[in-house]
């Protein structure tokens, strides 16, 4: 591309990607990113000093206008924190709940007032927003959602069970998916509310998990709702949802934490001289040359953002090859690390902070996250080419 930098990237967002990077070296953050990966067993990361550091230079959500909280720039410079925020080792999980979904629905479709009374709260680290779409009964399927809103003179009641959502013991508002109107069309009748976490009627209970986060079942038993809480039009939520959870699905997120998991097993075969083993050094070399390719197809979806041009299909075949990758990094870190790749970082002999462990762990989720593989394939096979 002419004009860019290898990459891709222009000098102004190679310039942006060297500060970002800069400020998630400086000392703080190493020193609070070490402390995160040795959190004992149910402790998790919620408000981060981290979130607010980048948050007081609009860099939290950069692509966010000034008034609300952002610095004006674009989907790259986005991107560009995703990538830099994974590979120094900050969760990501309050950031893509709070700035990437709930923002981004807020941005799209909230009233003047919904944005003024979130938006800065989230992009300066401050508040901690949540989505409850997933229901016991629902799974991926969310036009069988059950959770209902009725009528309530001038506004509604919600009553329903949402499941696997994360952070909502510690969230202030949440995106909420419920039904209002009964239809013979499933996906109609569907409407997003903005739910105060804190009302009376909320019920947050654990569910395990063996991730680092716990996920949690909400129980929301009669809370009122005005008109003001209403995201986008009554009836309309399916609509909303099937166009903009689309475009969270780059894929940059997760081809930054397969290559942070390459980077450490690549460096683990170098200190241990398995690099100069063909054995060892031919499938790094397959792996790290299949993530440069899933980094091109992330970054095309990141273009096309920018541009005003999403792709649901290109996005979709991004997100499905990027997280395919993840099981074979891991697999080869079995190999090259051995039976060391599986020590916690919570007994304090592990390698590398026990990255290598939690990535066993929660590997798996990264092909269910933001749209399971088997979703991603029928969009691409629907969509795409025609077939079904």
């Amino acid at each position: 591309m002419t004009g860019r930098h290898p990459g891709g990237l222009t000098p102004a967002e190679e310039e942006f990607r060297g500060r970002v990077r800069a400020l998630l070296a400086e000392d703080r953050v190493r020193a609070l990113a070490d402390e995160i990966a040795a959190y004992p067993p149910g402790t998790e990361a919620t408000h981060l000093p981290v979130h607010r550091w980048l948050g007081e230079r609009g860099w939290l959500a950069p692509n966010w206008p000034q008034e609300y909280g952002g610095a004006g720039l674009g989907a790259a410079e986005a991107a560009i924190v995703t990538e830099e925020m994974t590979l120094a080792g900050i969760p990501d999980d309050v950031h893509v709940l709070s700035i990437d979904i709930v923002g981004r629905f807020l941005l799209e479709v909230g009233t003047e007032e919904q944005k003024k009374r979130h938006l800065p709260a989230l992009a300066a680290g401050e508040e901690i927003a949540t989505v409850l779409f997933t229901e016991p009964d629902a799974g991926s399927d969310l036009s069988a959602l059950r959770t209902t809103a009725r009528r309530d003179g001038d506004g509604w009641r919600l009553y329903g069970r949402k499941i696997y959502n994360m952070k909502s013991q510690y969230g202030e508002v949440a995106l909420c998916a419920a039904r209002t109107t009964e239809s013979p069309v499933a996906m109609h009748g569907i409407t997003l509310f903005l739910l105060p976490l804190r009302s009376p009627g909320v019920h947050v209970e654990p569910v395990p998990t063996l991730c680092n986060d716990r996920f949690n079942l909400v129980v929301i038993d009669g809370v009122r709702l005005t008109e003001a809480d209403v995201l986008g039009e009554v009836d309309n939520g399916w609509a909303l949802m099937n166009d903009l959870l689309q475009l969270e699905r780059t894929g940059v997120d997760f081809h930054a934490k397969a290559r942070r998991l390459l980077d450490l097993v690549t460096e683990r075969a170098a200190a241990t001289g398995r690099l100069a083993d063909p054995a060892y050094a031919l499938p790094l070399a397959a792996l790290d040359a299949r993530l440069r390719a899933g980094h091109a197809m992330a970054w095309q979806q990141v273009r096309n953002l920018g541009a005003g041009s999403p792709d649901p299909v290109g996005s979709a075949m991004a997100k499905w090859y990027v997280t395919e990758q993840i099981r074979p990094v891991l697999d080869l870190a079995l190999e090259v690390c051995g039976l060391e790749a599986a020590l916690t970082a919570w007994d304090g002999a592990a390698p590398d902070g026990g990255v290598l462990e939690a990535g066993l762990r929660m590997g798996p989720s990264h092909r269910l996250a933001s749209g399971t593989s088997e979703v991603m394939l029928t969009l691409i096979a629907t969509n795409g080419l025609g077939l079904l």
